[in-house]
């Protein structure tokens, strides 16, 4: 059966009207800034204290895009007689972001936590040779980096965590003065009070009191025997 002239049209036209009366699903960015998963490998951040400079990431880098310098520096020995120890001191840390491919091998093979998936993706050049990156830049996309996942409620905790709260627990326990034991002023107060006999308390209270003369008064006579 030969297909009717313009039915291609109209089928195409019925797309369009059933679209027209869709909402738009279209961000228009840069004005609306797109809603990024919390995992969206943007850029690399580098976090510069835990670098030790052992040079993981440049050898594991496919593409050679990592490039890192570095010198040693002496380090006076802490006690007295102690040795002199020798650590790497980072002078560069670049990224060359035109060659890179966001694979992520040097961020898994990094022992020490210093680099990390940052979702900051506006880092466009006009210039291809601008997208070499110096460790300043890097410290600063370390800023935009998501906070990890809250851990699992069932989950049991970290024996490190466990350890420093006993500790801490410990040292509170230590320092806190006991709530039973009295004062050393009052130890001393109580040690200089004379003690007064059981016996005698009781005869003292049942005899009365002597009255204090007036001053100028008469003293009363006492009685002879007759």
């Amino acid at each position: 059966m030969a297909p009717i002239p313009g039915s291609g049209l109209a089928k195409g036209l019925a797309v369009t009207l059933r679209t027209m009366t869709k909402k738009s699903v279209t961000a228009q960015y840069p004005d609306t800034q797109p809603d990024l998963p919390p995992r969206t490998r943007g850029v690399i951040g580098l976090f510069e204290e835990n670098c030790t400079v052992c040079m993981l990431c440049a050898r594991e880098c496919p593409d050679w895009c990592i490039y890192i310098d570095s010198h040693k520096e002496t380090v006076p020995a802490a006690t007295p007689g102690g040795r002199e120890r020798s650590r790497n001191v980072l002078d560069r840390f670049a990224i060359d972001f035109s060659l890179c491919m966001y694979c992520g091998i040097c961020i898994e093979v990094c022992p020490f936590d210093a680099l990390f998936w940052s979702p900051e993706f506006e880092y466009a050049e006009t210039d291809i040779r601008d997208l070499t990156h110096e460790r300043d830049k890097l410290r600063e996309w370390m800023w935009t980096v998501p906070a990890p996942p809250a851990l699992d409620p069932g989950a049991e905790e970290p024996k490190e965590l466990a350890t420093a709260r006993k500790t801490a627990d410990k040292l509170a326990a230590q320092q806190a003065p006991p709530a039973t034991e009295p004062h050393a002023d009052e130890q001393a107060r109580a040690a200089e009070q004379p003690t007064r006999p059981q016996g005698d308390s009781k005869q003292q209270t049942d005899q009365p009191k002597p009255e204090h003369p007036t001053p100028g008064a008469p003293k009363p006579e006492q009685e002879g025997p007759e």
